[in-house]
């Protein structure tokens, strides 16, 4: 993060800080913000659109739980210990989704051996080709499957802004960050470095 962002972080505790926004980013996700005035203002330039949230603003995540695309159940709740957990919103038919994947499974595999999980939502989707998908993207973190209603419990922190979105839940279970539309290897790390760095100051981790 730079120096320019830690300032801008400094000068608005209490808001949720925007790193990076591209211009048309949200309208490039495969469905629009809708009327979250978060996904509309505040932001800076850069790529893409991305939110990072002051500590003590973070509002919980949701529990999410339900059945796993290709058999099985999941509960976040139960599942997640004290790890930072990365959420990444996405359909097979998503063109913006199909391009991020290979980051995503990049930025698993470099950091999933610090204390951070990786966990789809599959929304809008058939079985057959969001299996498809999983397997030629070579994707090995698990997906849930969703029929909106998991989407929905981030009404209150920061909203499904487009499809794909992608979330940073903290080590406490908190939204920390979103990233609407796709999302880049550099950024996403620099996401969920953030939240790590986090344990250097509160002992977690």
């Amino acid at each position: 993060m730079s120096g320019s962002d830690r300032r801008t972080r400094g000068g608005r505790t209490g808001q949720a800080i925007a790193i990076a926004i591209a211009v048309g980013a949200v309208s490039a996700a495969c469905s629009d913000a809708g009327n979250d005035p978060s996904a509309q203002s505040g932001f800076v330039a850069g790529d893409p659109a991305s939110t990072f949230v002051q500590v003590a603003d973070r509002e919980p995540a949701p529990d999410l739980t339900g059945p796993l695309l290709g058999g099985g159940t999941y509960s976040l709740a139960t599942d997640r210990g004290d790890d930072i957990v990365v959420v990444n919103v996405w359909g097979s038919w998503c063109g913006p989704c199909r391009s991020e994947a290979a980051a995503l499974e990049e930025v698993y595999q470099e950091v999933k051996d610090k204390g951070v999980q990786f966990l789809g939502i599959n929304t809008r989707d058939q079985e057959a080709q969001a299996l498809a998908f999983v397997a030629n993207k070579g994707i090995t973190y698990p997906s849930l499957v969703d029929d909106g209603a998991m989407q929905a419990g981030f009404a209150s922190s920061l909203p499904v802004a487009g499809i794909p979105t992608t979330f940073v839940i903290d080590r406490s279970g908190g939204v920390a960050a979103r990233a609407v539309s796709e999302v880049s290897y550099t950024r996403l790390l620099e996401l969920v470095e953030a939240v790590l760095a986090e344990d250097e100051t509160t002992g977690l981790g």
